[in-house]
């Protein structure tokens, strides 16, 4: 009969090695149980992984659009409430034309042509609206300023230009002081030369560096809105229109028939200016309702898609709480086993 032994070294070796295995095994059924999804995804689904990688970049492209669309809100929001500031502006116009109507004196005119110039001003400076370091109000030129002060030291282009048209129309009329100006003349005046420089290419020239094309956004896979308006707008041009006629004209020395056809233009101007301002309003009114329906809908989605990719990528968290338990439970028989085999030694039998 032949006695073999095997040596405490192997079955300490073999011990450690099945230590290692289940501390490898225990990490990551403990990720699992954090993440609610398999280690290691492909080597779970096998064929199927192709599935859960085109759910993950439709996730990825929805959370992206429903990213884009919070950005598109904030700028139509940013823009309504530049819009209803000078909307505002252009019916303080309008009500100052209303209250001064009939006065000639000099102080009441003063302080006419100070509350136009204020709400002049306070339109301007929200024309001027930035968003993340873009203009709300110059197209597609976001980088640009889409209207320059009007009242400026040295004059701007656009009272330098108002001016010299005012001159260049007595001097064509033989007028050599503005008492005498008649008011078929300051009718003609207002309608065939001070109005084409707010509805034609003097506008540009002058007062607006904005692009005519809006900026447009994608909100859905299949819906792209305009997300923005433009300071070349009617409503923007007839509130310029109106308060330039009114504060450059009004106290000027002309009679007082001229200073109320003066008045009588400058108020149909400031209405159609806060009717266009409330027309731009209203389409990004329109704009953000479509922007608030597409995000629901990509909520819908998302939440779709998630559970999809649930089903597929999840695991079973009682089945991963019974494995770790049992893991946890092996881990430390063979510590137990590996501390009494290193503890064995012929010393202790002699």
């Amino acid at each position: 009969m032949k006695t073999s032994y095997v040596s405490n070294l192997a079955i300490q070796s073999a011990m450690r090695l099945t230590i290692q295995q289940n501390q490898s095994d225990l990490l990551k059924a403990t990720q699992e149980q954090t993440t609610g999804r398999h280690y290691d995804v492909g080597l779970a689904l096998g064929a199927t992984a192709s599935r859960s990688l085109n759910l993950q970049r439709e996730m990825d492209r929805l959370n992206s659009m429903k990213s884009t669309n919070s950005v598109v809100t904030q700028r139509l929001s940013g823009s309504q409430g530049a819009l209803e500031t000078m909307a505002k502006a252009a019916e303080k116009v309008r009500d100052t034309l209303v209250t001064y109507k009939g006065n000639d004196a000099a102080s009441q005119l003063k302080i006419q042509k100070t509350e136009i110039m204020g709400a002049l001003q306070t339109f301007t400076a929200a024309a001027n609206t930035s968003f993340n370091g873009e203009f709300l109000f110059s197209g597609i030129n976001t980088d640009a300023k889409p209207i320059a002060d009007y009242s400026t030291t040295p004059p701007s282009a656009a009272k330098t230009a108002f001016d010299n048209a005012f001159a260049t129309f007595k001097t064509a009329n033989g007028i050599t002081d503005d008492s005498q100006i008649t008011v078929a003349q300051i009718q003609d005046f207002i309608k065939n030369t001070a109005e084409p420089m707010f509805t034609g290419a003097g506008w540009d020239a002058n007062w607006s560096d904005a692009s005519n094309q809006n900026m447009t956004s994608r909100i859905s896979a299949s819906e792209v809105i305009e997300s923005s308006t433009n300071a070349n707008a009617k409503g923007f041009r007839m509130f310029a229109l109106a308060s330039v006629i009114s504060a450059e004209l009004m106290d000027k020395n002309v009679s007082p028939e001229v200073r109320a056809a003066i008045g009588v233009e400058a108020l149909q101007y400031a209405e159609q200016g806060i009717a266009g301002l409330n027309a731009e309003r209203s389409s990004l009114g329109i704009s953000e309702s479509r922007v608030k329906k597409a995000s629901t809908s990509i909520d819908a989605q998302l939440k779709l898609v998630n559970t999809h990719i649930a089903d597929l990528e999840g695991i079973d968290p009682i089945e991963t709480s019974t494995r770790i338990n049992t893991l946890k439970v092996q881990l430390e028989t063979s510590y137990t086993l590996t501390s009494r085999l290193q503890q064995m030694s012929l010393l202790n039998f002699l």
